[in-house]
């Protein structure tokens, strides 16, 4: 007997899940993620939500077919990690891709494949050298198959570049794919050139044709950056499964970004209201937003995909103040408290725009009491400082050299006068 799918029973109770896609489509960002490290991620990622992990995230944790070392990886995962995400292997619309698939996930609880399937003429004729209408056909057939196969495990479709396809046409063969067992049928953009509205049209049009019981996912790229954007006029059209990507990374530009996404969903619930409807109840268990910086941390220091001062929720700006009237006024100036939501205490950076009260704080950070003269004195070396070293932050240790010396020279005593 077939088990629950945790992910459809969540999407159709309103909740929001995320289809996670830094291991699979963050490998077409020219990363690669070990087996032990896709584990790990997993299981943080699943520790945002607790015990409701597997019914919060999808974790596509590889492309089997790849080679056999992908094939490993997507079975460590899904082994390793079962408990903290519902795993997902990925595969082309062929049956013997199906079973490959099946075999790296089985066994695994809450286990899931996706069969990839073109969906409008131009990526018809690329991947299987057809018409729409029969690659449709041909990847309602291989669904078929895969349930047949699933022994359990849920199997989801993706259609690729739905936006340019017939949407009543891949209407119709959402709502025919899920009539066969079909878990969700993701709608997949594939060049991330929608706009907002554009992307409204397409989800409402194709759950109008596919009925109410087709579970659509969205998966959307940013090359334009709208990926976002757009996964929030998804969202705002119904869609309640979402694929998404650690630092947004995906193929070519990315895709939208797991903690902006997650963030932007959780930390204010009248924002949520916004997007998924004033009576919305989108979680099991209320995330752990503050799990969010770490994880960030951790996925740019294994991918090399750096985290800079305007990355958006985890970058190296978030929480820090710089100027004076943001430090003498903090809520005034900032969107959110990053202390509360985050976990991050606020911290002063010296930079060129200090002003007194900030070169203070940042002083008696490193141990130093400054009189007003000394502050004023310490301020025009700082912004010298900043000028000539072509960097706007002074480091603390540059700065606290400086103190040193100046507080030294205040509190020398005077000489012996020569007799």
């Amino acid at each position: 007997m077939a088990s629950a799918d945790v992910v459809r029973e969540s999407a159709l109770a309103g909740r929001v899940v995320l289809f996670e896609e830094s291991a699979r489509d963050g490998a077409q960002a020219k990363t690669l993620m070990g087996a032990g490290f896709r584990v790990r991620l997993a299981r943080e990622q699943g520790a945002i939500f607790g015990a409701d992990g597997p019914r919060h995230v999808v974790f596509a944790a590889g492309f089997p077919s790849v080679c056999a070392q992908e094939y490993e990886a997507t079975r460590h995962v899904a082994l390793e990690a079962q408990g903290s995400v519902s795993p997902a292997a990925i595969c082309r619309g062929t049956v013997s891709d199906v079973r490959l698939a099946l075999s790296s996930v089985r066994g695994a609880a809450h286990a899931r494949v996706m069969v990839i399937v073109a969906a409008s003429e131009a990526t018809a004729q690329a991947l299987v050298h057809t018409d729409a209408r029969e690659a449709l056909a041909g990847g309602l057939d291989v669904v078929k198959a895969a349930v047949d196969l699933a022994d359990g495990v849920a199997v989801d479709v993706c259609l690729v570049d739905a936006p340019r396809a017939d949407h009543a046409l891949v209407g119709e063969y959402a709502g025919s794919m899920t009539a066969q067992g079909a878990g969700t049928i993701v709608l997949a953009d594939t060049v991330g050139d929608l706009l907002p509205g554009q992307t409204r049209a397409l989800f409402q049009r194709v759950a109008a044709a596919a009925g109410p019981e087709a579970v659509l996912v969205s998966h959307l790229h940013n090359d334009l950056g709208l990926g976002l954007a757009n996964t929030l006029a998804a969202l705002e059209s119904g869609a309640r499964v979402a694929a998404c990507s650690w630092l947004g990374m995906a193929e070519r530009s990315g895709m939208v970004a797991t903690e902006q996404l997650l963030f932007l969903l959780a930390h204010d619930p009248a924002k949520a209201a916004q997007v998924l409807g004033p009576d919305c109840a989108p979680w099991w268990t209320t995330p752990d937003l503050t799990r969010l910086p770490g994880i960030a941390r951790m996925v740019s220091a294994e991918t090399g995909v750096p985290l800079t001062v305007t990355t958006p929720v985890v970058g190296t700006g978030v929480a820090t103040i710089s100027t004076g009237t943001p430090f003498t006024h903090p809520r005034t100036f900032q969107p959110y408290d990053p202390e509360q939501h985050l976990g991050l205490a606020p911290s002063v950076v010296l930079t060129h725009l200090a002003s007194q009260r900030v070169l203070r704080a940042v002083a008696e950070r490193l141990g130093h009491q400054l009189t007003p003269a000394q502050t004023r004195t310490a301020l025009a070396w700082v912004k010298d400082r900043a000028y000539r070293q072509g960097r706007a932050v002074v480091a603390d240790a540059d700065f606290a050299a400086y103190l040193d010396g100046l507080t030294a020279d205040a509190t020398a005593p005077a000489p012996t006068p020569a007799s």
